[in-house]
């Protein structure tokens, strides 16, 4: 296997994430611009259509965007931690931040003995780490390094920013389709075409009809476009992660003893699991969707880890091993 640093990895993540991005930008305009088409016979129309969404959506995020953090720790149930609780933890997560060059973020406990951690805040000035206490319990320094690492990567690499951005992209992309499918339902798009005659009508109803099609499936494939720039941010911190703590087999054994962890995780779910260090879903349970996965496989993370050392991937056997849990 041919080696390939932490900074050549973290820059084909942030090319693949920023190409990803794009996709779905292309995606709001070819639907905006169709529907506003379809309904008005007018190329202003369709430049409206998508400005609108847009804007409805950004005001939307940003409640989520301010105050996001706090309901998600609370969601978590996670308590403040202080040097007489967790010594080592606050030892570690300081060791990595200055090595990040961000604040010192606030550290929170989680009680649970599945293993997981995560990061959140806007910015690297307002950021907060949330660990469970089965990571400090099942994981030993070096691993604890990798992990924190991973998610003050997350910090640093302003995670919450971009994927903000996606999601609102996402956000009017779904609004978008939402509201012409109901107006055609209760028949807008009928009046709209029976009201248009002459040289523009049989074009019109041509993209009328593309936009009814992309109303349909644009919304999923800009969710998967968004889940995809989810695995590639994954796969960036990772990177970032053994540029901070030089030192990728510390995260390795981390990834994989995570990942063969059964226990699972109470506290999480859909609208949290793409902020956590592993899928904290399990394969194994009924609210499991591989199609929606926000993370990346463990075997193709911890291969790529094993892709900066010049080391073999997974043998088969620990390849089917950690593949039926993540």
């Amino acid at each position: 296997m041919a080696t390939q640093s932490f900074f050549e990895q973290q820059a084909a993540n942030r090319r693949q994430s920023i190409v990803l991005a794009v996709l779905v930008v292309l995606l709001l305009g070819a639907l905006g611009f169709t529907i506003g088409y379809g309904l008005s016979g007018e190329v202003a129309g369709g430049i409206g259509a998508t400005a609108v969404a847009i804007v409805i959506g950004s005001l939307a995020s940003l409640g989520s965007y301010f105050a996001g953090d706090r309901l998600v720790l609370a969601a978590s149930g996670a308590k403040p931690v202080d040097e007489q609780k967790a010594p080592q933890l606050l030892n570690v997560v300081r060791e990595i931040a200055i090595a990040a060059n961000v604040p010192m973020p606030k550290v929170y406990l989680i009680d649970d003995t599945a293993p997981n951690a995560f990061a959140t805040g806007r910015d690297p000035e307002h950021a907060s780490i949330a660990i469970t206490t089965g990571l400090l319990e099942k994981l030993d320094r070096e691993e604890l390094q990798g992990v924190i690492g991973h998610e003050l990567a997350h910090v640093r690499n302003l995670d919450i920013r971009f994927s903000l951005l996606v999601g609102v992209l996402v956000g009017s992309i779904a609004l978008l389709a939402d509201f012409f499918l109901r107006f055609t339902f209760w028949g807008g798009g009928r009046r709209s075409r029976s009201d248009r005659e002459g040289g523009g009508g049989g074009l019109q109803a041509i993209m009328f009809v593309l936009a009814l099609v992309l109303a349909i499936l644009a919304p999923i494939a800009a969710r998967l476009v968004q889940l995809a720039v989810s695995r590639q941010r994954e796969y960036l911190a990772d990177a970032s992660s053994v540029e901070l703590t030089r030192n990728p087999y510390g995260l390795e054994r981390a990834l994989a003893k995570i990942s063969s962890d059964k226990e699972v995780l109470e506290v999480a779910n859909r609208a949290t699991q793409h902020l956590y260090f592993t899928n904290p879903i399990k394969k194994f349970e009924e609210r499991s969707s591989s199609l929606f996965s926000t993370h990346p496989a463990i075997v193709d993370r911890i291969n790529r880890l094993r892709q900066m050392t010049g080391e073999r991937p997974l043998a088969a056997g620990d390849v089917a091993q950690l593949a039926g849990l993540d």
